[in-house]
């Protein structure tokens, strides 16, 4: 016996169940009560199977905030799988996100959020508040130099610091309204237990601020939080709401599934960027840049590990790598992210393992600081191998990651 611990033993590390229907936001639940009855729910929102959809992320915050209970059905966006006919059927353009009331069917994120303001009131402001214009035309604006610095490719140097200059000029101005918030929010609201939470104005930022914090990072090795204190602080505030981490995806996760969204995203060469880019790849992560905020890494590892266990033999299954030797490695990887012990398997495949740990999807499989945890562990096994195949992540689609062999899961 070589002392890697097997499924029975992996087994008998337990980590209390998460309620998914009036417990804390997660991303596998179908269904949010709230502490009402599932009769009270007129609500159904549609949002994308991997939660990487900025704008299902939207309404999803907004209902989860307003605490409105729902239901949600989850759909492919086109870059990793068809979209379901059935879904089709409803929303012929496919678009997500959709929500349904009392068969009335809406799309548009903005438009869903004024007609759910329209039922059951505003957070913090109406969306269409006139205090809200100028905001508005910001987020379009910062959303319009990170797509231009992000997405083209630089031709020269001059060309890529006029499109650096931009993103840092308009993020500039965020950094500059916060400064004068004296609660930290853009536009706070406060809850029924008289908790001062992120309003309308707040919560049309921060998808894309978040995709912008991992991207700029991995790509251009610009750390936005470091050279933006208010900026810094806002996503802090929200990074100690349940409510968002439930919703939070990574660096790893957003640094690669973004360029088939986006149409490509584009590596500026520098000290910073191979740095940056590296601590992501191997999932050492970047700390508190990612995410503010103390853990019991214990139990985020207990957490990481059932969700492996789950999935396990679908995970066996649609490996496409020295299969027969993907299952010791695996809980051998397991075995050092609970125990800390290092245990190198008799067969040892570093490819299998690193095709496993690039597809691990935040939140859609486990919370942030658990992925952290896990990839972690996954690198420390596979840099044992001594053949060091390079596993390509897709750019311009992600079919790697369609769903379907998880679903029945």
């Amino acid at each position: 016996m070589n002392g890697i611990l097997t499924w029975d033993d992996l087994n008998k590390f337990e980590v209390e169940d998460l309620d998914k229907v009036n417990g804390i936001n997660n991303s596998y639940s179908n269904l949010r009560l709230f502490g009402h009855t599932e009769n009270d729910v007129i609500v159904t929102l549609y949002r994308d199977k991997h939660s990487w959809c900025p704008y299902c992320q939207k309404i999803w915050l907004w209902l989860e905030f307003k605490r409105i209970p729902y239901r949600v059905k989850k759909i492919n966006m086109f870059c990793y799988g068809q979209k379901e006919s059935w879904y089709l059927n409803k929303v012929r353009s496919g678009k997500l996100p959709a929500i349904e009331f009392k068969g009335q069917v809406v799309i548009e994120s903005d438009d869903i959020i004024a007609f759910l303001e329209n039922e059951f009131g505003a957070l913090g402001s109406f969306i269409t508040s006139r205090n809200l214009d100028k905001i508005r035309e910001l987020e379009r604006e910062i959303f319009r130099s990170w797509c231009n610095w992000l997405c083209r490719e630089s031709l020269n140097f001059i060309d890529n610091s006029f499109r650096k200059k931009r993103f840092k000029e308009s993020i500039s101005k965020l950094n500059e309204i916060l400064s004068k918030s004296k609660s930290g929010f853009i536009d706070p609201s406060v809850s029924n237990r008289g908790n001062i939470e992120p309003g309308v104005g707040d919560i049309i930022f921060i998808p894309y601020m978040e995709r912008m914090n991992a991207s700029l990072a991995y790509y251009k090795g610009f750390n936005l939080r470091s050279s933006y204190r208010h900026v810094d602080n806002w996503l802090t505030l929200f990074e100690g709401t349940s409510v968002y981490r439930g919703t939070q995806g990574d660096f790893h996760t957003h640094s690669h599934d973004l360029p088939p969204q986006m149409g490509g995203c584009y590596k500026e060469s520098n000290e910073q960027q191979i740095i940056f880019s590296e601590l992501i790849d191997t999932g050492k992560g970047l700390g508190n840049y990612e995410l503010n905020k103390n853990y019991d890494s214990e139990h985020f590892a207990k957490i990481a590990l059932k969700r492996v266990i789950k999935h396990k033999n679908n995970l066996l299954k649609v490996n496409p790598h020295n299969k027969e030797f993907f299952e010791e490695s695996l809980r051998s990887a397991l075995t050092h992210m609970i125990t800390g012990e290092v245990l190198i398997p008799k067969k040892l495949s570093g490819i299998s393992l690193r095709y496993l740990k690039n597809r691990i999807s935040v939140p859609r499989d486990m919370p942030l600081i658990s992925a952290r945890l896990l990839r972690q562990s996954i690198n420390k096994i596979e840099s044992l191998s001594d053949i060091n195949e390079i596993d390509k992540i897709p750019f311009r689609h992600r079919y790697d990651q369609d769903p379907r062999n998880f679903v029945s899961s």
